[in-house]
């Protein structure tokens, strides 16, 4: 089944636009497994097992693994996801980009390595530099379009004949790039106007939407801007205010309150 596919099932099985990002900092981890050897792996699977159920995917953010030397625990995570709670897609999130040899080797990792079903990929590189990852028909390719940091406005809102950089990157996606239907774009929740402009532009182009939680993003606005006509079209991403709810060995019941309260909030306005 092609990623799309995938998310479009678990939109309907869970009732849900919520991606769970998986950012996992030992640092903030609970007591008791604070200096076991595979901390990580540990925690982000109970935060899954945990809130399955309640996601339309997850999104593990490989720098967290690999800034620890725990890219085995990330394929030992991504495996235990596929093994456990199967239809529930993956995205790595590494915003991969560069030349055509080297993004052939980076969709390797991402899709062969590791087994992702989706990767972040950053596009300013041009088509050539998407192309290795789109050689792989049952996966997702999530282009970053209109990003949620403050700093992505010096960039993204340049005018390029007439059209603001971010608005390029938009229709070049969905409209001259996705001839097989594989592309989807990041757009941060900080920004709900971008959102619904991209949103006019790429039509039922799925969009990845961090930015709620703790980085402020309004989950109203955001739906209202992003969803299809059908109430889908969205990840609405979450990571430190579901993965950090709790601090003790409940931390995962906490997850699943918060990852719960948020899904449901997100439910009100689609």
């Amino acid at each position: 089944m092609t990623f799309i596919k995938q998310l479009a099932a678990a939109w309907q099985k869970n009732n849900s636009l919520l991606c769970v990002g998986l950012d996992p900092d030992p640092a903030k981890f609970p007591a008791h497994l604070k200096g076991r050897d595979d901390a990580i792996f540990e925690f982000c699977a109970a935060i899954v097992d945990a809130t399955a159920d309640l996601v339309c995917s997850f999104k593990p953010q490989i720098a967290y693994f690999a800034a620890r030397r725990a890219e085995d625990q990330l394929e030992a995570l991504i495996a235990h996801i596929h093994e456990k709670h199967p239809g529930i897609p993956v995205i790595l999130d590494s915003k991969r980009g560069d030349i055509g040899s080297t993004a052939e080797q980076y969709a390797v990792e991402a899709f062969e390595r590791y087994q992702a079903d989706a990767v972040t990929v950053n596009p300013y590189m041009g088509r050539d530099s998407v192309d290795p990852y789109l050689a792989y028909p049952d996966k997702g390719v999530i282009l970053l379009c209109r990003t949620s940091n403050p700093g992505g406005s010096d960039l993204q809102f340049l005018d390029v004949g007439g059209e603001k950089l971010y608005e390029r990157v938009a229709h070049l996606a969905a409209h001259d790039w996705n001839t097989s239907g594989q592309i989807s774009l990041v757009v941060g929740a900080t920004f709900p106007a971008e959102i619904a402009r991209v949103r006019a532009i790429v039509g039922d182009v799925p969009l990845l939407v961090p930015g709620i939680g703790a980085q402020g993003g309004d989950i109203e606005a955001t739906v209202k801007a992003g969803r299809t006509p059908n109430g889908t079209g969205l990840m609405i991403n979450s990571s430190r205010a579901i993965l950090y709810a709790g601090k003790d060995e409940e931390f995962a019941a906490a997850a699943r309150q918060v990852a719960l309260e948020t899904r449901d909030a997100i439910n009100q306005y689609r």
